[in-house]
């Protein structure tokens, strides 16, 4: 998954520390697209300290649904 660069540019913006409300609050006035503030919604209920903060979240979550093992297809 890689950031839109609506979304980083909007990470970049914000003034921190901001919770999971106040991105998400952020996000609809500034008119962010529903993708976006998906991944946004997504993130744990905590105060964010950084940008980084966020993007290292979005970025683990990633590798980890990468990592996760896919269903194979039932044999015929």
């Amino acid at each position: 998954m890689s950031l839109t660069p609506t979304l980083d540019r909007f990470l970049a913006g914000m003034e921190y520390p901001a919770t999971r409300d106040d991105l998400l609050r952020e996000a609809a006035r500034e008119g962010l697209g529903p993708d976006d503030r998906a991944l946004l919604a997504d993130l744990p209920e905590q105060s964010y300290s950084a940008a980084w903060h966020i993007r290292y979240r979005l970025a683990r979550r990633s590798f980890v649904e990468g990592l996760s093992p896919t269903t194979a297809p039932a044999a015929a």
